[in-house]
């Protein structure tokens, strides 16, 4: 349907004459009134009834101009939707990540990016890397945080920054400040569940060090892993992002190993992003520069 033509109707409609409505529509009455014959035939109904005192609707003609009115505004209401989703207004950004990109990456990020644009939606996601990349290269998140490499198909990843592994212990554990990695051979961990990514990292790490830990728990957030430190005295390998704030720990240098992963954002291979979900990409990409 064209809209134009059920603009026209209501013209007439408001208007009462068709020499009125042609004026405010910025036409002639002959294209008005070909407007009006294409818009009868394509309902194939009489819509206006016209005399010497002007144009009234017929009954159908009443009922199109009433449904018309809804439509054009339901259009004009969509044209505001899809200009305020460019311009990052509005719309919904949907983005996964690990536990840690999550609790301590995305937050501020977020927090910003609503403050300039309170429209716009976030749904997040935290599962593991590799369930964000399966989940983003099939089209149900639009952004990924990922450690790389990554082994899903189908994705474009740009790096982010560079995360830097740290030991953590107790705050009165009497583990010295700094100790030889060799000194870690045969100690008491808490580790990531296994097969995430950074658990993988720091068992690639060790094992090329020739060190090896006995991992007593495992667990998914760093939080978590922080308390659990914190009571048993074991120690951990942890995002250096997850310990800036923590009283209950610090941080152990570890000489002779240096470990670190790559955080990227990953989008789907081939599809554009909702204007909402680019700006966004955009500005974390940004916001991350001085970290990498």
């Amino acid at each position: 349907m064209d809209l134009a033509l059920l603009r026209s109707l209501v013209a007439v409609a408001d208007a009462g004459a068709i020499t009125e409505a042609a004026n405010r529509l910025g036409l002639t009455q002959p294209a008005l009134t070909r407007r009006i014959q294409h818009l009868e035939q394509e309902f194939d109904a009489q819509l206006l009834s016209r005399s010497r005192n002007g144009a009234t609707l017929t009954e159908l003609g009443d009922v199109v101009a009433r449904e018309a009115r809804v439509l054009i505004d339901r259009y004009e209401n969509l044209k505001s939707e899809v200009a305020s989703h460019r311009g990052g207004d509005g719309g919904t950004v949907r983005i996964g990540g690990g536990a840690t990109a999550v609790s301590f990456m995305l937050p501020d990020a977020i927090a910003g990016f609503q403050r300039d644009y309170p429209r716009v939606h976030f749904q997040v996601k935290e599962a593991s890397s590799s369930d964000i990349a399966g989940d983003v290269a099939d089209g149900r998140l639009e952004l990924g945080l990922v450690t790389q490499p990554v082994r899903t198909t189908g994705l474009d990843i740009e790096p982010l920054m560079d995360d830097r592994i740290v030991l953590i212990a107790a705050a009165d554990n009497p583990l010295p400040a700094a100790v030889a990695v060799q000194q870690l051979d045969g100690r008491n961990f808490v580790g990531f569940e296994g097969g995430s990514a950074i658990r993988q990292i720091v068992d690639t790490s060790l094992r090329e060090a020739g060190v090896e830990i006995n991992v007593v728990m495992e667990l998914r957030s760093i939080p978590a892993i922080v308390r659990m430190v914190a009571t048993t005295g074991s120690l951990a390998f942890v995002s250096s992002l997850g310990v800036h704030t923590q009283s209950l720990v610090r941080q152990v240098t570890v000489r002779g190993i240096n470990i670190t992963r790559r955080l990227g954002l990953a989008t789907r291979k081939g599809y554009a992003l909702s204007p909402t979900a680019a700006l966004f990409a955009e500005r974390l990409l940004k916001l991350n520069d001085n970290l990498s």
